[in-house]
């Protein structure tokens, strides 16, 4: 996969009920470029990640990982792109009726293509990776909300993908939970990988990302480095940095 390997949006417009999401929505992740999409809560981050996975179709536009446009696609026509992508969901998503170890190997498991103690050598360098390795045979139920997301990491890195999004991934977290993230994200980063990650955490983005896009009544209203963001003579940048009274009840 070549270092310009992308994953692009094209004026896209996305709904529901009526209600606009986004509207000409244009996004560019590049391979190597790590970045935030920032908003306030119901902005429409996590629709972008969805959109870019294939798992939700836009009302127009156009959505392309590489060369190939996965708008209108049948999931089966694009899977073998898709697997360069991996996400870390908000809560985690583990399958509670599995244990770690099966949880981290599920992808592996389904595809069928590794003998099993390949993938269990797998399962347990990515949870050594994440500093969970004793927890292999543990239910998730057991285990606390901060384990719960390095799992997930875990599973997202098993099958060595070029991308991985995080979708508010220090949501509900104590300061060291937060710490833990930020530090996996930047192991994460030295060894190659390609990170997006939605949030509001001001603090998590600017210690993991280069680039950063502001999102606000459907469209882009902001992207560049931190500097340019906390120079932004845009009003609403400035007031999502920086809350004032006229924030009260928004």
């Amino acid at each position: 996969m070549s270092s310009s390997y992308t994953i692009r949006m094209e004026k896209i417009c996305y709904s529901v009920g009526g209600r606009k999401i986004l509207q000409d929505f244009d996004f560019c992740l590049e391979r190597g470029v790590n970045r935030t999409i920032l908003g306030i809560s119901g902005a429409g981050k996590t629709t972008i990640l969805k959109l870019m996975l294939g798992l939700l179709q836009p009302d127009s536009g156009q959505i392309f990982i590489g060369d190939l446009c996965i708008t209108n696609l049948p999931e089966s026509r694009f899977m073998q792109q898709r697997k360069c992508i991996a996400i870390v969901f908000q809560g985690g998503a583990l399958f509670d009726s599995m244990t770690v170890g099966e949880n981290v190997g599920y992808r592996l498991f389904e595809e069928g293509r590794l003998p099993l103690p390949e993938i269990e050598r797998i399962v347990l360098e990515k949870l050594r990776f994440v500093g969970v390795g004793p927890a292999l045979n543990l239910y998730p139920a057991e285990l606390s909300g901060g384990m719960k997301k390095r799992v997930a990491i875990a599973r997202a890195l098993a099958a060595d993908p070029d991308f991985i999004f995080f979708d508010e991934p220090t949501t509900g977290l104590d300061p060291i939970g937060v710490y833990n993230i930020c530090s996996l994200m930047q192991r994460l980063q030295a060894e190659g990988k390609t990170t997006l990650m939605v949030t509001h955490d001001l603090a998590t983005a600017f210690a993991t990302s280069q680039r950063f896009t502001f999102l606000h009544d459907t469209r882009m209203l902001f992207e560049g480095s931190e500097a340019e963001m906390r120079g932004s003579p845009i009003s609403e940048v400035r007031e999502f940095l920086k809350p004032t009274d006229e924030s009260l009840f928004v």
